[in-house]
């Protein structure tokens, strides 16, 4: 599935060139030249990640992550600011409100994608071929196979998809619709409540050991693959 970044730079020449490096190294773009043009493009489904700039007319930078982090569902976005404000003092406060990342223009291509590459993988770190295991729950995505300590676990092929992107994704709070296209992809078409039955399908096949209790529900929100309870 190819990686949606939302690039938020309000000075075409240098939006347009985020785009074409972006796109070259096989991301999908979107663009916005200012804050509430921003805004209406965060949305499901939500970009995997978002470079902005800390001045944009009818906002700041700053802002916009304030208000990211008061939705359940945009709060784990990771955001790279991307600014002429070099002093430190801006630095510190662009990671106090949330920014993962802070860089300073001008910039090079190659180091703007080995960041945002940096950041990506300490989102989702994991290798959608590697072995996964979680609190004694093993998923193998090569062999096809899912246990907890000797014992095999049988589910079917759609709850074992929702499991590796609950696995690959954790710690962050997914809708009915998200999961619909990651987990199904954005050309079926399938009802939101078709989640739910997958989700205590996937609940009753890993409910050895109390995994079961790793699949939160997150009232008016969606659903969250979590250790912490």
């Amino acid at each position: 599935m190819t990686r949606k970044i939302l690039v938020v730079e309000d000075e075409a020449p240098i939006r347009e060139m985020l785009c074409f490096v972006l796109e070259e190294k096989g991301f999908a773009t979107q663009e916005a030249e200012d804050y509430n043009q921003a805004l209406e493009l965060i949305k499901e489904p939500y970009p995997e990640l978002i470079l902005l700039d800390w001045m944009l007319p009818g906002g700041s930078g700053i802002q916009l992550i304030k208000h990211l982090k008061q939705d359940e569902l945009t709060r784990q976005i990771p955001v790279i600011m991307l600014t002429a404000r070099a002093e430190e003092e801006d630095k510190i406060k662009g990671l106090d409100v949330g920014a993962d990342d802070y860089i300073t223009k001008p910039f090079s291509p190659k180091e703007l994608t080995s960041r945002l590459k940096a950041v990506l993988r300490r989102v989702a770190p994991t290798s959608v071929e590697d072995v996964i295991e979680v609190q004694g729950l093993r998923l193998d995505p090569l062999s096809h196979r899912v246990s907890t300590d000797s014992q095999q676990l049988e589910m079917g092929p759609t709850e074992f998809k929702l499991l590796h992107f609950f696995m690959t994704h954790p710690e962050r709070v997914y809708s009915r619709e998200q999961l619909l296209n990651n987990v199904w992809g954005t050309n079926v078409f399938v009802e939101d409540r078709t989640v739910d039955v997958h989700i205590r399908r996937l609940r009753k096949a890993i409910s050895a050991g109390g995994h079961d209790q790793l699949i939160q529900t997150v009232r008016g929100a969606g659903y969250r693959f979590s250790v912490r309870l």
